[in-house]
């Protein structure tokens, strides 16, 4: 059934390649940190790229570093939902989603050294340690992850709670625990557990979704306040800060495809409207949702005929 919902809507070679993209990079990248390498036959820098980067996964192996390829000719549905634009296109995926871009690493030591970066402040699952507490939060984070999913945040929330007093600062457990909060309703404690957070902890990717859905909790009003703002749109089509606004309380309320199509708005009117907010704010929506969502895939396809058709 899970699988069923994931693919929604797509043709059936969609479903194969989504399919296909789940089992090779988002599942190891749950607990490793997964090269991703867009590539093609016909490309001259990939063909010189390619043993750096098996060179280098090999010797990060033990690390937690995993190669996955993605030819562009054959998957271009994949390559579409990341928006490539010419290859080679290398990413790092954690936990299925884009953690820094590493195409500009061209040689083994640019490569080495962005990796670095990106592990001392990843929690990768680096090897198999018997006595290594940490080694249990895997199962307790999957299950967690999965109940919320399935719209059990109280039982997630236990699960969260239990994993953090394994390792009290572990980002994707607090990420969790901020997010099952919100879920249940609790946003001012999410909200104070998030800023007693330091500065490091809150960059980690897992913390950055965990803040965007705070951003998005907060813009939250009461009924009659939301038919305030839509009838203010209404009057003053033009206000873009005031669609903006609109679009924010719409997310708040769970229509996301009322907030989508007023941030579409926006940027097909002035994409560079306030430093491209809403550009912003519709790519902020897409992380939290997750880029395998079949509604992400769909809105992104609109987003990107605006800004390229």
């Amino acid at each position: 059934m899970e699988n069923e919902v994931a693919t929604m809507g797509l043709t059936t070679d969609e479903q194969k390649a989504v399919e296909q993209f789940r089992n090779d990079v988002v599942t190891p990248s749950m607990d490793k940190l997964v090269i991703l390498d867009f590539w093609a036959e016909w490309c001259g820098p990939c063909k010189q790229l390619t043993p750096i980067l098996e060179k280098v996964a090999a010797e990060y192996a033990d690390r937690g570093v995993v190669l996955a390829k993605v030819n562009v000719d054959e998957n271009k549905f994949i390559a579409s939902q990341f928006q490539v634009r010419s290859i080679p296109t290398v990413y790092a995926i954690f936990q299925g989603q884009p953690v820094a871009d590493l195409s500009p690493a061209r040689t083994e030591p640019q490569l080495k050294q962005m990796l670095d970066q990106l592990l001392e402040k990843l929690p990768i699952s680096a090897g198999q340690v018997a006595d290594d507490p940490t080694a249990a939060l895997l199962p307790l984070m999957e299950a967690a992850e999965d109940l919320l999913a399935h719209d059990d945040a109280e039982q997630a929330y236990g699960l969260f709670a239990e994993a953090l007093t394994i390792s009290p600062e572990h980002p994707a457990a607090l990420s969790g625990l901020i997010r099952t909060l919100a879920a249940i309703g609790r946003v001012e404690e999410a909200q104070a557990v998030y800023n007693s957070l330091s500065d490091e902890l809150r960059s980690d990717p897992a913390l950055e979704k965990a803040g965007s859905i705070l951003s998005i909790a907060a813009a939250a009003v009461p009924p009659e306040e939301l038919a305030g703002l839509k009838a203010a749109v209404d009057a003053a089509p033009e206000d873009h800060q005031a669609r903006l606004d609109l679009a924010n309380a719409l997310m708040a309320a769970g229509d996301r495809d009322g907030a989508a199509d007023a941030l579409l708005h926006i940027i097909a009117a002035d994409r560079e409207w306030n430093e491209g907010a809403a550009k912003a704010r519709l790519l902020e929506i897409f992380a939290v949702i997750g880029l395998e969502d079949p509604w992400v895939s769909a809105t992104r396809r609109k987003l990107s005929a605006i800004l390229f058709g």
